[in-house]
């Protein structure tokens, strides 16, 4: 595989290289800091949320419920505005955008009015998103799809006069790679052409993305700011808070075990047992990461299709008091799955266009906040969240 233009190295020095290459102008006449967000999966109900809150928070119609990007500590360190983003993205579906926003609609998932009052708005984001790949049938090698994915990338950052274009990975979770497969990931094709396009890349799936040695030697020489993996949404997010509480109250964790209730696409994707694997790999780490050892329990994930894009997680947490008393504490959470992770995914597409804008390169462990699997950071969401303000305080002070 040819490797992306080489950068300065994976230091944190600025990347004082223009944000379009050679032969890429920007268009004349547009608005500056237009910044893109060209999303894997774009057709999918994570996309299609995030898509229309976008535009019902820009036009005043919703607040940014959800946005830690829209709260005080954030709002002064010059993040693109909502209005500025201009979304593309790959896809293998191809039913319009506004159909999948009805769709999200009939079951709750938007509010009734929404499709139609930010109608255009989807119609053009739909009109951005290109064939993805490999699909059913498909002989084009990896080469081939890393060059076309590039293609497009550059083609959507030339034609809107694009300041950048940050690639996020919303996809469905795709099983693990076995050892010595002779092909990339999926999600790893995507991956290589942002670094081709020179993009900084988001993953907010558990799919392999830039973490295979394939892409180790390319993404340090890109020098770009990526971040990942697995959004934090929902049963992760209260393990991470709960699990702090545990350890520093001194109270031992004997057992700790899950079950997921969901339908729609993640419910189908992670039916598989190996995609299963590698969702719950994240959400077992953050237990090991902060209690320092990986209690007894799994945690099991069902597809319950009726269920669509709603879901239920259930925890079962048995641990010992004071004199070996035992103890249990139960958590139900029950939310929609697009709705938690539409307002991380514009937080994370506006932080990384900020850091790229500020010069920052490699991985960004400061969003740990976001993952289930961070690059590198503390493991309580405490901790996270001082690393992020800590993160918005270098932001606020950069060029």
């Amino acid at each position: 595989m040819a490797r992306n233009t080489p950068g300065d190295g994976p230091d944190n020095r600025p990347d004082d290289s223009p944000d379009h290459g050679p032969g890429e102008p920007p268009l004349p006449g547009l608005p500056p800091r237009r910044t893109g967000v060209w999303l894997v999966g774009a057709r999918g109900s994570v996309a299609t949320t995030v898509i229309a809150g976008c535009a019902a928070v820009s036009a005043g119609l919703h607040p940014p419920t959800g946005m830690v990007s829209e709260t005080a500590p954030f709002t002064t360190v010059r993040l693109p505005s909502l209005a500025s983003l201009v979304f593309g993205g790959h896809d293998t579906a191809t039913a319009p955008l506004l159909k999948r926003a009805e769709e999200l609609a009939a079951q709750g998932v938007l509010p009734a009015r929404l499709p139609a009052a930010v109608a255009t708005e989807l119609t053009r984001a739909d009109q951005e998103i290109r064939p993805g790949g490999p699909q059913h049938g498909d002989t084009r090698t990896d080469e081939e799809l890393i060059a076309r994915f590039t293609r497009d990338l550059i083609d959507f950052r030339q034609r809107h006069g694009l300041a950048r274009v940050v690639v996020i990975n919303v996809a469905s979770t795709e099983p693990r790679p076995l050892p010595g497969a002779p092909r990339l990931a999926p999600s790893s094709l995507y991956a290589a052409a942002a670094l081709r396009a020179r993009c900084p890349y988001v993953n907010f799936t558990p799919s392999t993305g830039l973490h295979t040695p394939a892409l180790t030697e390319a993404a340090e020489a890109s020098g770009l700011p990526h971040a990942g993996r697995d959004g934090k949404t929902g049963q992760t997010l209260l393990r991470s808070v709960l699990a702090p509480m545990f350890a520093q109250r001194a109270l031992a964790v004997r057992a700790w075990s899950g079950t997921n209730l969901l339908g729609g696409g993640d419910g189908a994707a992670l039916a598989d047992p190996a995609a299963a694997a590698a969702k719950n790999a994240g959400k077992e780490r953050v237990l090991a990461d902060t209690l320092g050892h990986t209690p007894e329990g799994q945690v099991h994930i069902d597809d319950v299709p009726a269920l669509g894009d709603w879901k239920t997680a259930w925890d079962h947490i048995a641990f010992d008091g004071f004199l070996g008393s035992r103890m249990i504490l139960q958590t139900i959470w029950q939310g929609c799955d697009s709705a938690l992770a539409a307002p991380l995914v514009l937080d994370l597409a506006r932080l990384v266009a900020r850091a790229h804008e500020a010069g920052f390169r490699g991985p960004l462990p400061q969003l740990g906040f976001y993952f289930k699997d961070p690059d590198g950071g503390p493991a309580s969401l405490a901790d996270q969240y001082t690393a992020l303000l800590h993160l918005a305080d270098r932001l606020r002070e950069a060029p």
